[in-house]
């Protein structure tokens, strides 16, 4: 397989996050997250460490939801065999009609993924979620507990935070 036929794979799986969340259709989310997924989502300040905990919050959040959409951008990728690094930038649009201050909040931010080839394809082994901006729509659901702290890709990198800045630094 090639080097560009692997990012276009996986690309396609970040991608499916969105519809997946979008849809309600939690059971695409197997075929973005490996089974034993490390998944840290700061602003919802939780911490998930299997799909199966990951799937269960995921949906008792945003079925607490008006609406939703989650839009994947500008991808970077970097492939070291059958393992991979992402930077993907996010955008969601979080509706609750009943949200004081207005029912939308448009959020943003960027996900740091580490990826892992396995039988079924590229898989997302490793996740962090970093925010930027200010959200006031989302509510806490069970277990989580926010921390609204907005981060800048910049720092994170100068700290050598960033597994795919990492990961090209080594080439």
């Amino acid at each position: 397989m090639s080097v560009l036929q692997d990012k276009s794979e996986i690309v396609h799986v970040i991608n499916l996050y969105g519809v997946a969340l979008d849809s309600h259709a939690w059971d695409l989310l197997d075929e973005i997250f490996t089974a034993d997924v490390h998944a840290d989502f700061g602003p919802a300040g939780a911490v998930w460490k299997s799909l199966a905990a990951l799937k269960f919050a995921f949906k008792d959040f945003h079925e607490t939801l008006t609406n939703h959409m989650h839009t994947m951008t500008s991808s970077c990728v970097h492939v070291e065999g059958d393992k991979a690094y992402a930077l993907t930038y996010g955008d969601w649009l979080l509706s609750r009609d009943s949200a004081e201050g207005g029912p939308d909040w448009v959020g943003r931010g960027w996900y740091d993924d580490e990826l892992v080839r396995t039988d079924k394809g590229w898989r997302i082994n490793s996740r962090l979620c970093r925010l930027t901006g200010n959200p006031l729509v989302p509510e806490p659901a069970y277990e989580q507990h926010p921390v609204m702290t907005t981060h800048t890709l910049r720092s994170h990198r100068e700290q050598g935070t960033v597994r795919f800045f990492n990961a090209t630094a080594r080439k």
